[in-house]
């Protein structure tokens, strides 16, 4: 029987957070398969965390190149991913998006039908061919369709194969007007199922059905579909739980560095049950009924507390009483994360800070002062 905790150490040595690896930019965001990047900050915090002297300029290097590209993907929200697999996670995702937006009534009260909306889509993609920003296709789009063209890119934004196109800013993408520009070459579908099956459990495993489906949104029924169709391209343990043969999985009593991770990072949205990393009791406090995931604080592999940026430094809170040895990794931890923000954005996510006021349980709090 595999162990919630070994399936834990499973999940933080293939996300790269049992130790910082030295790898390329591109070959952590690869590793890793996808990085929340709803928040422009984000991605590169959660390199910071997983790769050995991690230089953020690479990460606005691979941008602005295409090498990493962000885009609207899994659940509906911005991820930074390879550029190798975009076109994976683009075509499994594509259909799901589509249905999730020209179904919305916000779409359908223009009086486009769907196939309206699919008929747009060639001239969306010519339009993007260089650089343009929301209002400039919003405008263009209103003026093919006769609609509201607010509506009609709301929804189209979403599913075509568009990406964001740098704009600056201390994490490459400023505040809005976003960019985007068309992207080539999405897999079709089926097949790019079944490639996400396999880049998730690479990147998550061993997990189950009902995992995959909470990272992707996809249905259960596609998922089924897929891990049919990859046969004895996966293994299973202990009945339920799928895995790619040779994914590592090391012993439960494998060491788990502290990390402070950005908000959003992915392995606090990765799986149904996310107690493998989140304590039941902490997952309110974590994750916000707007949809907000605070930064949070790893200790032995689990969520233990949060952090945020202060003028004072990073103010680390503890939801439980922590050891002086902890507390001293932590402390290291937050040095660091301090000069890494300080040729960027010392104060980063303070638009959040409000949620600090906001019945979080508090055992003990240090700030680490620059």
């Amino acid at each position: 029987m595999t162990s919630m905790k070994r399936l834990n150490r499973a999940t933080l040595a293939r996300q790269l957070l049992l130790a910082r690896e030295p790898l390329s930019t591109a070959d952590g965001v690869r590793r890793v398969v996808a990085l929340q990047a709803q928040s422009p900050a984000s991605p590169y915090l959660a390199l910071w965390n997983r790769l050995s002297g991690f230089d953020p300029a690479a990460l606005d290097a691979a941008f602005a190149d295409g090498t990493v590209v962000r885009a609207t993907l899994v659940r509906m929200t911005l991820h930074a991913v390879h550029a190798e697999d975009w076109p994976i996670l683009h075509g499994a995702m594509a259909p799901r998006l589509r249905d999730g937006r020209l179904h919305d009534n916000r779409y359908t009260g223009t009086g486009l039908s769907d196939a309206d909306g699919d008929a747009l889509l060639p001239a969306l993609a010519e339009f993007a061919g260089t650089p343009r920003t929301g209002a400039d296709i919003e405008a263009m789009l209103a003026e093919r369709s006769g609609a509201p063209g607010r509506w009609v890119w709301w929804a189209l934004r979403t599913f075509a194969p568009l990406r964001h196109v740098p704009t600056g800013g201390p994490w490459a993408y400023g505040p809005p007007p976003a960019t985007y520009v068309a992207a080539a070459g999405s897999r079709p579908h089926e097949e790019a199922v079944q490639d996400l099956v396999l880049r998730y459990l690479q990147g998550f495993g061993p997990a189950t059905m009902q995992d995959i489906g909470q990272f992707s949104l996809m249905t259960q029924s596609a998922i089924r579909r897929a891990v049919a169709g990859l046969g004895d391209r996966l293994i299973r343990l202990d009945g339920r739980l799928l895995d790619v043969p040779g994914g590592v999985l090391p012993d439960e009593d494998t060491i788990a560095p502290p990390r402070l991770l950005p908000m959003w990072d992915s392995i606090l949205l990765a799986y149904a049950d996310r107690s493998r990393v989140v304590p039941p009791a902490y997952r309110p406090v974590i994750f916000r009924r707007n949809g907000d995931v605070l930064p949070a604080v790893l200790v032995d592999g689990q969520v233990a507390g949060v952090w945020r940026a202060t003028g004072e430094g990073v103010e680390i809170t503890a939801f439980h009483p922590l050891d002086d040895a902890t507390w001293h990794d932590l402390e290291t931890e937050a040095r660091s994360l301090l000069a890494f923000l300080a040729g960027r954005e010392p104060l980063v996510y303070r638009r959040y800070g409000h949620w600090w006021a906001k019945d979080l349980p508090a055992a003990e709090v240090r700030t680490v002062g620059h």
